[in-house]
Order: C-alpha cells, then structure tokens, then sequence
C-alpha cells in the first residue's frame, strides 16, 4: 500500500518560496499510469488543488497559482516536490500531497475532494515575519 509523507518549514516568510517535499513509499512515482499532486486546505476554507507531476514526468498546474508554482521529481529518492514563490499570509494552509486525485478546473482555481486518492497525513505552512 503506498504511504506518502510531507516535509519542509512550517514557518515562511512573506515574499519568499515555500518548499515541500514528499516521499512516497510502497510505489515508484514512474509507475505508468499513476499521478502525483500537491493540494492545501487554509483556515475555513475547502481543498485547494494546485498541480500535479504524472509518471512520466510531465506536469499541470491551477491556472489560479500556474505563475508561482513548480513541481518537480527525484526519481532517485522517490520523492516530488513543490515550490510556491512570493508567498503572502493568504497561502498559510495545511499542505497535503496525494496520488490520482480528482480535481475540478472549472473556474479560475481547482477543486478536489478527499473521497478519492491516497493522501498524506499534511503538513501546516504558515506564512508570517
């Protein structure tokens, strides 16, 4: 069964990069056909997809966040990882990775639910001087 873990700073000063990384366990992230994304949930709000990096290595980003954020792979390690740039409080949130996820693009941010997938446990980001 595939675990998945996220790690990084859970203090982040306004302005800089946010940098998460997850490390996946019972599953190669090559595996055909399998997806792998980063989605955050902030204080009383809903799930927030941001992007995804599929098995071959391409990648899909919420238009919403499309300017700021990069997701890139260790295949090495087994490990994907996030970066969002020039962060502001509003990005304060609980940051979860997941594997083949369903999301909504159909307004300007997406959407995604937790009935479908496997998810990490998440980790909270605050932005704050």
């Amino acid at each position: 069964q595939v675990q998945l873990q996220e790690s990084g700073p859970g203090l982040v000063k306004p302005s800089q990069t946010l940098s998460l990384t997850c490390t996946v366990s019972g599953g190669s992230i090559t595996t055909s056909y399998y997806a792998w994304s980063w989605i955050r949930q902030p204080p009383g709000k809903g799930l927030e997809w941001m992007g995804v990096i599929r098995y071959d290595g391409s990648t899909y980003y919420s238009p919403s966040l499309k300017s700021r954020t990069s997701i890139s792979r260790d295949t090495s390690k087994n490990q994907f990882s996030l970066q969002l740039s020039s962060v502001t409080p509003e990005d304060t949130a609980v940051y979860y990775c997941a594997r083949d996820v369903r999301y909504d693009c159909s307004g300007y941010g997406c959407h995604t639910s937790r009935d479908f997938g496997s998810w990490g446990q998440g980790t909270q980001v605050t932005v704050s001087s």
